[in-house]
């Protein structure tokens, strides 16, 4: 659910595929703020799995791993998509991240993810120090900012989130869970998300047992920063829809909340995702 290659190009193409992930990943960003070290599920783990659908279709599965230590988090996420237009286009990919629980909020260690789709990789890699990226490593490396991309700069990526961190990991133990605008950087693209409430919802029939509900429903919105091209169609989409709306559901004996739906609009209808499977284990 990272972006691999933005913009919608001209018809259908392996690029429109590839801006809903874009749109997924968008999604599944959720929340820096503070969270005390007594409500962290410490010595704990969370295996969810999220079917990941465009227009009523299933394209395939994602399943995220969180593990906790104290006041430290490990999350890994891996994902295989298939999509069928005309042509078979294919993706998968794995990501990890690693941070630990601060007072101010979450501080993110590292980032990696690789990926593969239409026969090309690509792999990224991320180290953070106090919360401020410090190295980033791209392979194989991109070709130069280029005079149509607006540039990332050094100030951009002080105290900001890796996508993992921030699409996991959502508290309210200060203000309501959807009040709150995150930073965001995955190697390429540097994003605000901006969450505002919408409303509380029952959660459905076929939600995973043991979720405590209602849903907090919230609205996003996508805010590009740096690292993209103005007249890049993916990006122009999104950063103008106010269709986009993630479900939250709280962790048991917890402040902590995970994505139970995602949804996003995209010319070939709305994509989404849902999980459909939990297993949590608190100590």
């Amino acid at each position: 659910m990272v972006p691999m290659s933005h913009g919608f190009g001209g018809g259908m193409s392996l690029r429109t595929f590839s801006a809903i992930g874009l749109g997924l990943a968008v999604l599944l960003s959720g929340s820096s703020r503070p969270v005390p070290a007594e409500e962290v599920p410490t010595e704990s783990r969370v295996v969810a799995t999220y079917d990941v659908d465009l227009a009523g279709f299933s394209l395939g599965e994602f399943r995220l791993h969180a593990r906790f230590e104290g006041s430290a988090y490990k999350i890994k996420g891996e994902g295989s998509f298939s999509l069928f237009v005309g042509q078979i286009y294919k993706s998968s990919g794995a990501t990890t991240s690693a941070g630990r629980f601060r007072k101010t909020g979450l501080e993110a260690s590292s980032f990696t993810v690789n990926f593969e789709s239409g026969g090309k990789k690509e792999a990224r890699r991320l180290s953070f120090a106090g919360g401020d990226v410090r190295e980033v490593s791209i392979v194989p490396p991109k070709k130069g900012i280029g005079r149509r991309r607006v540039p990332v700069t050094e100030d951009q990526l002080v105290d900001v989130l890796d996508p993992l961190s921030a699409a996991f990991l959502h508290s309210n133990a200060v203000t309501p869970v959807c009040d709150e605008t995150m930073k965001v950087f995955d190697g390429r693209l540097r994003f605000d998300i901006v969450l505002t409430p919408k409303r509380a919802d029952r959660l459905p029939r076929e939600a995973p047992p043991g979720l405590v509900g209602p849903a907090a429903v919230c609205n996003v919105k996508f805010v590009p920063i740096g690292g993209y091209k103005p007249d890049n169609a993916a990006i122009k989409y999104l950063s103008k829809t106010d269709q986009i709306e993630a479900w939250l559901v709280r962790l048991p004996n917890t402040t902590l909340y995970v994505p139970y739906w995602i949804g996003v609009p995209t010319p070939l209808g709305r994509g989404g995702a849902t999980l459909t499977k939990i297993k949590i284990d608190l100590d």
